[in-house]
């Protein structure tokens, strides 16, 4: 059952909230209806009963808000719009992301994909879908976790009459295997058709709480629908007609050169018509809605003096928009986001291509050092191709986070969990790792092929500029990742990794360009002088090794990058719960 009590939206400015103490509940085995024209509040009030915007009330799923459960997706799914998906992802590879997102197995992806009838579509792109091919997607991403809520805003807006009898009849099947449905409208014939109880919303506030039945019988009559270019006179003709009959009718006139007859049959209408010789474009029988507030109480306002004496209604408890969980396997999620989608592949291509380039420019031109020249990193460059590309890696991994909200649709983009960054710097670590020994392997190959060993030689150091080579790419990366999940943009996290050599590195030069009476000479042997244990397998080598390539300016500059936005993304964290 889901029990919605005194929801109320926040006023803004001098405005009266757009949803004002709005309380029902919809009843498993049952489809619920909430019915408004345009501008009446329904999707305030699903947005307050789902906590994705602030407000007053509280709404209890099976007795317990939704901030109470541990699994939110397994209790209540939720068709709020459009798929937000990646538009090159295809229709299995985003329903199998999405189940390690909610953890259930991928095989899940399958069964709904059969339930819903898009298993024919599985291999095809989100962005050639049709209407109702998505909002079936998006019906199979809200039953991934088979939840016993199913909560759907205006699901048949924009679906053919076919569309929109098939979307009814899984809702009408998902009741009757005791589950609960709740579905917004403005349409009442719809209401009345597909749902056991209605509730009507007029300018934010419940007007009518009724089974479909009564609300067929006491909110619907049937109508006269007339189209005439003389509707006014047809209308007056009407009018005289019902009342010299001593009939009651009546006529609405309705935009342009329409009338809406309440009280009449279509041969009165017609017969009058024809006598007075009026042209008649349309005349067709119509269920037409009575209005939400037609018979219905409305609350009044409190007196002066109720104020006065403080006769004040109790205010339901705030609503606090919660937060969007982590996916329950983070690192199965981001493995299939990033592998789902080509944007990968085309980076590695595009940088393999390039830097194999710039190795031949370099190698043409002379004067370059063998460790330069196999990572095509010129002196007049900030950084080498594979760094760029391993910089837009990281950015993408979490900016498409945001420009395609798959995790969370309705809050325009995912959280910034500790669980998720570490599967999202985990994966792209990887990943790049294997791009830039690529870069390296390829650009040594075509240097071969060209010049021979004369050019293609392994450098003396080879150790330990490998070690500097996986230092810089995974550390552009990570910078990309941790700058675009606080800006929440992949623009901005690319921005980042270049700023790295750009505007950080000159700064580091600068602070250890100075004189200095003290080196750091001598400190493998005073760390195992200090060490009370030995260093297994020669420890302190390899720690002094990073230590100097944080010494570097490119190693000590992102070095200070990745500390700087890793305690800004922190920041970001503890700012988000707090709120």
């Amino acid at each position: 059952m889901i029990q919605a009590i005194g929801l109320t939206g926040d006023p803004r400015k001098d405005l009266s909230p757009v949803v004002d103490d709005v309380t029902f509940e919809a009843r498993p085995g049952q489809v619920t209806a909430l019915l408004g024209a345009s501008r009446a509040g329904k999707t305030t009030v699903l947005r307050l009963m789902l906590e994705l915007q602030p407000g007053r009330g509280i709404t209890h799923f099976r007795g317990r808000p939704l901030h109470r459960l541990a699994h939110p997706a397994r209790e209540v799914g939720v068709v709020l719009g459009d798929v937000p998906g990646h538009p090159a992802r295809t229709v299995r590879g985003h329903l199998r992301m999405l189940c390690a997102a909610v953890g259930v197995p991928a095989d899940r992806a399958d069964e709904v994909l059969e339930a819903v009838g898009l298993v024919g579509l599985r291999d095809e792109r989100l962005d050639s879908l049709s209407r109702g091919m998505d909002r079936r997607l998006g019906l199979a991403c809200a039953l991934l976790a088979d939840p016993h809520s199913l909560v759907l805003d205006d699901p048949t807006a924009g679906l053919s009459a076919r569309e929109g009898r098939w979307l009814h009849g899984v809702l009408r099947a998902h009741a009757a295997q005791g589950g609960t449905v709740l579905f917004a409208t403005r349409d009442p014939k719809e209401a009345a058709h597909a749902a056991d109880h209605v509730i009507t919303l007029d300018e934010g506030r419940l007007v009518a709480d009724q089974p479909a039945a009564d609300f067929a019988r006491t909110r619907l009559r049937p109508r006269v629908a007339v189209r005439s270019p003389h509707a006014s006179r047809l209308g007056d003709l009407l009018a005289k007609e019902a009342r010299t009959a001593r009939r009651s009718v009546e006529i609405v006139q309705e935009d342009g050169n329409r009338l809406s007859v309440y009280g009449s049959t279509c041969a009165d209408v017609g017969e009058t018509a024809f006598r007075h010789g009026i042209l008649v474009h349309q005349l067709a029988d119509e269920v037409g809605d009575m209005g939400p507030t037609a018979g219905a109480d409305t609350a009044q306002p409190l007196s002066a003096e109720a104020l006065e004496r403080g006769d004040l209604p109790p205010l339901p408890p705030p609503i606090s928009v919660r937060p969007t969980p982590s996916p329950q396997y983070p690192l199965r999620y981001e493995l299939r986001r990033a592998t789902g989608i080509g944007t990968g592949s085309l980076t590695a291509a595009v940088v393999l291509v390039t830097s194999a380039l710039v190795s031949l420019v370099l190698a043409r031109a002379g004067h370059t050092p063998g460790g330069r020249l196999l990572g095509a990193w010129p002196q007049e460059l900030p950084l080498p191709p594979a760094a760029l590309g391993a910089g837009l890696l990281g950015a993408v991994a979490f900016g498409d986070e945001f420009r395609h909200p798959a995790l969370a649709a309705d809050r325009g983009g995912v959280p910034r969990r500790l669980r998720l960054l570490a599967a999202k710097l985990l994966i792209t670590g990887g990943a790049v790792l294997t791009l830039a020994f690529l870069a390296v392997g390829f650009d040594f190959e075509v240097l071969y092929v060209l010049y021979g060993r004369e050019v293609a030689e392994v450098p003396a150091d080879w150790l330990s500029l490998s070690a500097s080579w996986a230092g810089l790419a995974v550390g552009c990366a990570w910078a990309g990742v941790l700058a675009a999940g606080i800006f929440r943009s992949t623009t901005a996290g690319l921005a980042a990794v270049l700023a790295v050599p750009i505007l950080v590195v000159p700064l580091v030069q600068k602070a250890l360009g100075g004189g200095s009476v003290r080196t750091a000479a001598g400190f493998a042997a005073r760390m195992r002088e200090v060490a009370l244990l030995r260093w297994p397998f020669g420890g302190e080598r390899y720690l002094a090794a990073a230590l100097r390539m944080i010494a570097q300016p490119v190693g000590g500059a992102l070095a200070l990058s990745l500390a700087a936005l890793l305690g800004a993304y922190l920041l970001a964290t503890r700012r988000g719960r707090a709120r």
